[in-house]
């Protein structure tokens, strides 16, 4: 079977839609306003260490 590279016109592509977490709850990224958006852009992404160890 051969590798071949699958192309999709913009109209043939399922919309991704992203949330994330406000306040305890979840709330898709689509109903925020300029602001809160502008403020989900700037956000910071990281992973916490382990802080236990295993004894």
């Amino acid at each position: 079977m051969k590798n071949e590279e699958l192309k999709l016109d913009d109209d043939e592509r399922q919309r991704c839609e992203v949330w994330t977490r406000v306040m305890g709850y979840f709330r898709m990224v689509s109903n925020f306003n300029v602001g809160k958006r502008g403020e989900h852009r700037e956000r910071v992404h990281f992973e916490e260490d382990i802080t236990c160890c295993d004894k």
